[in-house]
């Protein structure tokens, strides 16, 4: 083979094994990573890659596997400074005598930043590369994220009552939709509509919620069944399952990623199917506040799409 038919790249990896997306359930061996700029442009074996590319830096992992980035799809990222906070009780406790006061005390611009920080170096340490965000201040974790080049799906918050963040409702949405045009056309920040969840946000938001995201695209990420006190709840303010009320909505669709659902009847799994809806899994927050568990083999087995997030640290630690 002559020098004109060897191409020019940037980076190349030599690695062990390799995991790819495609084809799925895998192990290959003895592989050579090709980048150019910002892009993958080959996976190739070592030998072929010899004679295929020439690259200004070469990259050896003898001992380690190669593998896609991990998605955490649920997390509340500047939570990482609350971290070991009122261990050893149940969500609605957890919530309403211990963060939520503890967020009026010390939530600003400052500590939104200095807690994403932390934990966007906790999540690269560890393999993550892509996060869903759903907390305040949100147009400063999109720049952050931005700036360390992860890419981020940023949920602005959306409750009935005031926060740091914002008045009410309609001042949330406000900026909300300032922040998804902020970021519309940027590769690596996806803006989204966070309700909080159903207890939290009234018939009118959530129908404003699903007004803007038709509007724009962005996708809807809520708290959902997370309690068996949250659908009993349900029941006898409304008359009937979360669910059931989000479906009436207009709420479930192919945009809206259902975050928790431990509390999933056979109705339920049907509602979710036939509207396309995803749920989001987080194992280890449901334990720690001893919520109840996922049934996610069985929403595998029905075809609904189920991804893995970590929930905040303080209620994973």
């Amino acid at each position: 083979m002559t020098a004109d038919t060897i191409t020019a790249a940037d980076i190349r990896i030599n690695a062990r094994w390799l995991i790819p997306i495609e084809p799925h359930g895998i192990v290959l061996e003895h592989q050579a990573v090709i980048i150019q700029g910002t892009r993958i442009v080959a996976v190739l074996p070592m030998a072929e890659a010899d004679h295929q590319f020439r690259t200004r830096e070469t990259i050896e992992l003898a001992h380690h596997v190669v593998m896609p980035g991990l998605i955490n799809l649920h997390g509340h990222a500047a939570m990482s400074l609350f971290r070991g906070m009122a261990d050893d009780l149940p969500l609605m406790t957890w919530l309403n005598d211990h963060i939520w006061p503890a967020e009026g005390r010390f939530i600003s611009e400052q500590f939104i930043a200095d807690g994403t920080q932390l934990a966007m170096a906790e999540m690269l340490k560890t393999g993550t590369t892509t996060f869903s965000d759903m907390y305040f201040f949100p147009e400063i974790v999109a720049q952050m994220a931005h700036d360390a080049g992860m890419r981020a799906q940023v949920c602005f918050p959306l409750l009935d009552f005031p926060t740091v963040w914002g008045a009410g409702p309609d001042e949330y949405l406000s900026k909300g939709e300032a922040l998804i045009n902020s970021w519309k056309n940027d590769s690596y920040i996806m803006p989204a509509i966070g309700p909080h969840a159903p207890y939290t946000v009234s018939d009118g938001p959530l129908t404003k919620a699903v007004a803007l995201s038709r509007k724009t695209g962005a996708r809807i990420q809520i708290h959902l069944h997370e309690t068996e006190f949250e659908v009993t709840d349900g029941l006898e303010k409304q008359g009937k399952r979360p669910i059931e009320r989000l479906a009436e909505l207009g709420v479930l669709g192919e945009k809206t990623q259902c975050v928790h659902m431990t509390q999933i009847s056979d109705s339920d799994i049907a509602l979710l199917a036939n509207t396309g809806a995803h749920v989001v899994h987080c194992p280890e927050s449901n334990l720690k506040l001893a919520s109840g568990l996922c049934p996610a083999h069985k929403l595998m087995k029905s075809g609904i799409n189920l991804a893995i997030g970590t929930d905040g640290a303080a209620s994973n630690n």
